[in-house]
């Protein structure tokens, strides 16, 4: 283990005692915040404290091995102990690398998907519709819960727009890697002679933003507007100006929510998808500026990058990063993305390591 590797450890090993004996005090226990969050510090801490306490136990356990092969009769149960302490010690000097890995801090929040019909006019929107069923399905299969909070359909069913929440613990390290340009390949049902046509997709992931704590946002930056829903006619269609429109002046990013009967509901929830893009577009824009020092692989976000493709005559979707191809492509649509997601989290994993190695 590097010496810098160690010192870290070891600082961090002091900074747990720090923090247990701050929770003990009663200055901490009349303070919620504080309280949750040296709570929320200690959870981080006690694995990578726990696993080298471990990693030290085994060192120790290896240098009495070492002792005992001067004993003829202790010498082969000793190089036994010498042989698996030092295979335990690699083990768990790669898991406190991977402990110390730089956190992305938004991973365990909640997120936003956008997903915008791209080239392919309506076959695209149907698209569109297919992506928002597959996130909703994997939600669901992690027991996260799912929201529409703006919705603008086609005639044919599909969506020229739609933002889902995805509300979990979790949700946005799992699924961050979803952003970019998503093509699908299949015959749609308009087509007569059977032919293949290629169609795409835009999706946008955004970690879900405390506007309060993390985004300010001024009042008199925002322009808002009140309309009448749309819809596809009879009761469904509102009566009164409940649909609203908020433009965030400074940067000009809009957004509609009309899906709620409820005025105030549908402005509460356009403020958050505001607060979560205004957030994104500060995190994209730091991005691109230590992309231009080192690019991450899966990890850029960039919108106008084709990621993967959903071939469905061949029945196989490719994502074109890690040049993973699946052939079980209806299942990954009906919401099992576990070997897709996993595989990149792995690859993005194997590249902050690698950078780690370089420092």
């Amino acid at each position: 283990m590097k010496a810098s590797m160690r010192g870290r450890l070891e600082q961090l090993t002091r900074r747990l005692t720090e923090v247990d004996a701050l929770l003990a005090s009663p200055e901490t226990a009349s303070n919620m915040d504080g309280f949750r969050k040296l709570s929320r510090e200690r959870s981080e801490l006690e694995p990578v404290v726990m696993g080298f306490k471990s990693y030290m136990d085994t060192e120790a356990d290896i240098d009495t091995a070492i002792e005992m092969l001067g004993d003829p009769d202790m010498k082969d149960m000793a190089e036994d102990e010498l042989k698996a302490g030092r295979a335990r010690l690699e083990q768990l000097a790669l898991d406190l690398q991977l402990l110390l890995l730089p956190k992305d801090p938004d991973d365990g929040r909640s997120l936003f998907i956008e997903v915008r019909a791209g080239t392919g006019g309506d076959e695209s929107a149907l698209f569109a519709g297919d992506l928002l069923r597959m996130y909703t399905r994997y939600a669901e299969r992690q027991r996260w819960q799912v929201e529409i909070m703006s919705a603008s359909e086609s005639e044919l069913g599909g969506y020229k727009e739609v933002i889902l929440r995805v509300a979990g613990d979790g949700a946005y390290g799992t699924l961050k890697f979803e952003s970019g340009g998503h093509r699908v390949q299949r015959v749609p049902e308009t087509e007569a002679q059977g032919r293949i046509h290629t169609s795409a997709c835009t999706v946008a992931v955004m970690p879900e933003a405390d506007e309060l704590a993390e985004v300010n946002i001024n009042p008199a930056d925002l322009r808002v507007d009140t309309f009448r829903a749309s819809g596809a006619g009879g009761q469904h269609v509102n009566k009164t100006d409940s649909a609203v429109r908020m433009t965030h002046l400074p940067t000009g990013i809009v957004v509609e929510c009309q899906d709620d009967r409820s005025q105030h509901r549908n402005r509460d929830k356009a403020l958050k998808v505001l607060a979560a893009r205004i957030k994104d577009r500060e995190v994209r824009e730091r991005q691109a500026k230590e992309a231009a020092q080192r690019k991450s692989l899966v990890g850029s976000g960039d919108r106008s990058e084709r990621i993967r493709t959903y071939n469905f005559p061949q029945g196989r979707v490719t994502d074109h990063r890690i040049n993973l191809t699946l052939y079980k492509l209806q299942q990954v649509m009906d919401g099992d993305m576990t070997e897709l997601l996993t595989a990149l989290g792995a690859e993005h994993q194997a590249e902050l390591l690698a950078a780690l190695s370089d420092d």
